[in-house]
């Protein structure tokens, strides 16, 4: 089936396996998330098919990338969808709990597409379930992770929806995190925004950079600024 998997340029996403398929979320951020530009060690946590770990791997080069998961599936289906690609030998896909990962050297950017759900019904598809709902990762979990992985220099970029950014926020808060960078994405351009991609750093910056992202200026016409943060991703 032609859902099966998704044709970027440089690489194929294969997701038949997977309780989170590929999705304008993860596309967001894996082009919007910011690396430091000289060699580096990115993490993705709950990277699912890889998408996001391969989008780094394209766009940073010189970076070392892992991408971590704790559904069986979907780390079987990450490392197909990296053995396939170009950047095989930069990209490594564990099977871990994120708070038993050991690291003593530190990541120079983490990245995470969190699940987003909160006190919300789950669905019976417990994959599905892993994948969208924030009982297989709670906020504060997350940001105690990415707090203890990531170097005193470092980057941590997520997407939310708007509505829970509050959420997010006074977690990341409580470890040491200040926001450095968002992005309000708005659907269309009279849609109030329904997701935030959201950068944090372990230092408070001068001004926090705001900006707004459009997706769609009418059914099927992509805004320019969607088009140029993904063209190099995006086939047509």
């Amino acid at each position: 089936m032609a859902n099966d998997y998704f044709q970027f340029k440089q690489f194929i996403v294969r997701q038949q396996h997977c309780g989170m398929k590929v999705g304008t979320d993860g596309t967001l951020l894996g082009a919007w998330a910011q690396a430091p530009d000289d060699p580096c060690r990115i993490l993705d946590i709950g990277t699912g098919t890889g998408l996001i770990a391969l989008m780094m791997a394209q766009r940073f080069p010189q970076a070392t990338v892992t991408g971590v998961d704790i559904d069986d599936a979907a780390v079987s289906q990450a490392k197909e969808n990296v053995m396939e690609s170009p950047f095989s030998n930069r990209v490594t896909i564990l099977k871990c709990d994120i708070l038993q990962l050991e690291d003593t050297d530190g990541f120079d950017a983490i990245i995470c597409n969190p699940p987003f759900f909160v006190n919300s019904l789950t669905c019976p598809d417990e994959q599905r379930t892993a994948a969208r709902h924030t009982v297989s990762l709670s906020f504060e979990n997350l940001a105690h992770a990415a707090f203890r992985l990531l170097k005193p220099d470092g980057i941590f970029s997520v997407v939310i929806p708007t509505e829970n950014r509050p959420n997010l926020e006074a977690a990341s808060r409580m470890e040491g995190f200040f926001i450095s960078r968002i992005c309000l994405i708005k659907t269309t351009p009279q849609k109030q925004p329904k997701r935030q991609l959201i950068e944090f750093r372990k230092f408070p910056v001068y001004e926090i950079n705001i900006q707004e992202g459009i997706i769609e200026d009418s059914p099927n016409v992509k805004n320019p600024w969607y088009r140029q943060l993904t063209e190099a991703f995006y086939i047509k």
